[in-house]
């Protein structure tokens, strides 16, 4: 490799010898014990364990998988919503030396049954009826798989197999176990190593089949450690755990922070919830990918709409200022008197009471990651004095590649390398990097581990970015989806759909332009925001398809799409890609029905292939298409949706700079 290596300063680690989640376990059991380690909302009242009695449980847990016959290396799938004892499942099978493969609860059977074949998995440790009869469903496909354990009994009284057990019983297993071989944590704790394997998380498989990848205790426990004494979080703090334990941000936060750290891990009631359990809880710390950010917004903007004019007038007044001052407030730079006083007075009005709803009052530090946030949105979260910052990575990785530094905060960037990570910018402008958080292969694949990771450590990432001339990392979009329309002009689809995701009317887009005269756009509108809107305005609909297809709703988001357009034209490079023709789509696109993964990232070639009737209409002069396409119900069934969908051309705007 001869292009430029960038990289952040080698940062010394705290304690370590404390390499391994268990060793870090039994530490804070020893040293906060009293302290609160996780809380889950039951029933409508919070339960709090503290550090030694989670330890406790964990123990329990941990002799009776040994019972069982769990051994070193074996898998134990976890499957199920955010739950204590489906983290406990984690931490006792690693106390094991076993290796937890937890995965998307909202996974049809046949996608589970993928994985626990090609991990080879001999237990599974679910949350309830509902994950045990997909189990069930798939169970004489995968032969390895021995014994079920379910946390939630509802509904599973006559269940009688020999092969399924409770959690509480598997625990008083445990406790016997203990009783005849009462050193067996500790010890089998002390033999776990850094370098061995902690977890194996798959890839949400945007290309194909996922791949599992193989994460040590090292590459999460080190960049646990470090991105926790980097941002100072410490034993106070506390985070909120909601997002999938599938995916390796939760495992970074909820588990290697929480454990490096000692913080308290909130676990909402349910998915319903979770926006009145943020606000119980009040978080120090806390993640959301943008569409949370988004949403958030969105609902702040609709409640505001149904405010009285004089409240209006006084959010939008004092938002206003915040946008002009709030960011600088924040990074601590110079502002005027007035400015600061004016700021106070919104603080006292609107902005306080504002974070109070969103559960944002004790905030100290947030992140967003997994796509471009848009700018506006960031910038109105940081106006209100709410240090959200961009960070870059991973599966890979363990999440952290880039961070951005406290006073360093730009919407337009994702930060500096990460401590001990080094990057490089390919010929073609691919991204690599190495880190102390890269994953060790790909499991059952060395073919997959030889195209992503080069036998000097360097890791493909897939996307194309720059480094600007203050040494942060810019994402233009995923390298293969970079492509140039036939005026040899840049197309970013990623970059666009970005953009337009910002208005609230807008759920998701696909664009399309590549090797094309132009670029054109299917979109999906926000039924909650859309609906509010139609409801204010009278303007009846019977559902989603209809709402969608109302000249009334085409013509709110023909303003984005030009909005858009006109922001592109002065952009260098991407002034060629204004949207010149768009649809809106007849339905939502859905996981179940292939066209999402499991974490709402875009299957592009399975979307291109399925509607591609509706491509080649928005390329031809047609003003009206006709669809008629199964979709898959929340409960299962299948049906089919027909609609006539309009196509409307937007306005583009000449370029007011050329790239050189």
């Amino acid at each position: 490799m001869t292009a430029k290596i960038y990289k952040a300063p080698h940062m010394e680690l705290v304690k370590p010898e404390l390499d391994t989640f268990p060793k870090l376990l039994l530490d804070n059991a020893k040293t906060i014990g009293h302290k609160p380690a996780m809380r889950e909302k039951d029933f409508g009242i919070w339960q709090a364990w503290t550090w030694a009695e989670m330890t406790e449980e964990i123990k329990q847990l941990a002799g009776g998988l040994l019972a069982l016959g769990l051994k070193p290396d074996e898998k134990v799938a976890i499957i199920g919503d955010n739950r204590p004892r489906l983290y406990w499942g984690m931490y006792a099978s690693q106390s094991i030396s076993a290796v937890p493969v937890p995965m998307y609860q909202d996974s049809v059977a046949d996608e589970m049954q993928f994985i626990l074949e090609h991990a080879e998995t001999k237990i599974a440790i679910v949350e309830d009826q509902e994950q045990v009869d997909k189990l069930l469903e798939i169970k004489d496909r995968c032969p390895k798989l021995e014994h079920i354990i379910y946390d939630d009994s509802r509904g599973l009284r006559d269940y009688n197999q020999d092969f399924i057990n409770s959690y509480d019983e598997v625990q008083e297993m445990g406790r016997k176990y203990e009783e005849e071989n009462p050193n067996f944590f500790t010890e089998n704790a002390a033999k776990t190593k850094g370098e061995n394997l902690a977890i194996m998380l798959y890839t949400s498989g945007t290309t194909g089949r996922p791949k599992g990848v193989m994460l040590s205790h090292n590459n999460l426990a080190i960049i646990g450690k470090q991105s926790s004494q980097l941002e100072g979080l410490n034993s106070d703090d506390e985070v909120l755990a909601y997002l999938p334990m599938a995916w390796v941000g939760d495992n970074v936060f909820s588990i290697a922070q929480a454990c490096s750290a000692g913080f308290c891990v909130n676990i909402p009631e349910s998915g319903e919830t979770v926006l009145t359990d943020l606000r119980e809880i009040g978080p120090t710390y806390y993640f959301a990918p943008p569409r949370v950010y988004e949403n958030l917004l969105t609902t702040v903007m609709i409640r505001m709409e149904d405010a009285s004019a004089i409240k209006r007038k006084m959010f939008h007044y004092f938002m206003d200022h915040a946008r002009k001052v709030g960011s600088d407030i924040l990074d601590g730079r110079p502002v005027g008197g007035m400015d600061k006083l004016k700021y106070k007075i919104g603080e006292y009005l609107v902005y306080g009471p504002l974070k109070n709803v969103l559960g944002f009052s004790r905030l100290k530090l947030a992140y967003t990651a997994g796509e471009a946030i848009g700018p506006e949105i960031f910038d109105f979260y940081r106006s209100l004095g709410i240090n959200v910052k961009q960070l870059y990575g991973q599966t890979e990785s363990s999440v952290f590649i880039t961070i951005q530094p406290n006073g360093q905060v730009r919407s337009d960037t994702v930060g500096t390398p990460f401590p001990g990570v080094e990057i490089q910018i390919t010929d073609s402008g691919e991204v690599l990097y190495r880190s102390p958080g890269t994953f060790q292969a790909y499991y059952k694949n060395d073919e997959a581990t030889a195209e992503t990771k080069t036998p000097e450590g360097w890791v493909h990432t897939g996307d194309a970015g720059f480094i600007d001339d203050e040494g942060h990392l810019r994402i233009i979009d995923r390298a293969k989806d970079v492509g140039k329309l036939n005026s040899g002009d840049m197309f970013a689809p990623k970059y666009l759909e970005n953009k337009l995701k910002f208005f609230p009317q807008i759920k998701e887009v696909v664009t399309f332009g590549h090797e094309k005269d132009s670029v054109t756009a299917f979109i999906n509108i926000d039924l909650e925001a859309v609906g509010n809107w139609a409801e204010r305005n009278n303007l009846g609909y019977a559902g989603y398809t209809d709402l969608a297809q109302k000249n009334e709703v085409y013509a709110i988001i023909k303003d984005c799409v030009e909005k858009v357009n006109e922001d592109l034209a002065s952009d260098t490079h991407l002034s060629g890609s204004q949207i010149s023709r768009f649809l809106v789509l007849h339905k939502e696109l859905d996981a179940d029905d292939g066209e999402l993964t499991r974490t709402r990232k875009v299957r592009r070639k399975f979307v291109a292939e399925r509607y591609s009737t509706l491509i080649d209409a928005l390329y031809s002069d047609q003003n009206e298409v006709h669809v008629d396409a199964e979709v898959t119900f929340e409960d299962g069934r299948k049906g089919r949706i027909t609609a006539d969908l309009k196509i409307w051309d937007t306005k583009t705007f000449e370029p007011l700079k050329k790239a050189s």
